[in-house]
């Protein structure tokens, strides 16, 4: 299993696992911290249909003369405030990415779980993911303790 290219990323958040798990599933709060803070995703552009074989979407407006990039997916699993499975991409065709993320309720707040494997990408691009991930998950953590 440890072969798979992945993005495995395990925080730990000072809110409670439904305020965690709402922010990966309520369009203001999604818009509020995907992409990280240099970033602007527009609330218009977000819509989730939060259910078994639900769809989503959000356009993250980069700027500097970078295309916008329209990401979208399915909800696989939803199981409020313990567990999210997804899917994403942000090209056309078929190929996505799988995300699961837990969430277990800890001392002092919530661990949450992040993996994601599939698509298009090798463990070199995984790794440069990772990183960007955690530049998403730094505004969530500001957006949580707000």
């Amino acid at each position: 299993m440890n072969d798979v290219p992945n993005s495995t990323i395990v925080r730990t958040f000072a809110a409670t696992p439904e305020a965690v798990f709402d922010a990966w599933v309520t369009p203001a709060s999604f818009a509020a911290w995907w992409g990280g803070s240099g970033v602007e995703v527009p609330l218009d552009s977000v819509s989730m249909d939060v259910r078994n074989d639900g769809a989503w979407k959000a356009t993250m407006i980069i700027g500097n003369g970078v295309p916008d990039i329209h990401w979208f997916g399915e909800f696989v699993e939803v199981d409020r405030p313990v567990k999210l499975v997804l899917t994403l991409s942000d090209r056309p065709g078929d190929a996505r990415a799988d995300v699961t993320v837990t969430f277990t309720a800890v001392d002092g707040g919530t661990e949450m779980r992040f993996r994601q494997t599939g698509g298009p990408m090798n463990q070199d691009a995984y790794d440069q993911a990772t990183a960007g991930w955690q530049t998403f998950f730094d505004a969530m953590e500001t957006l949580l303790a707000a």
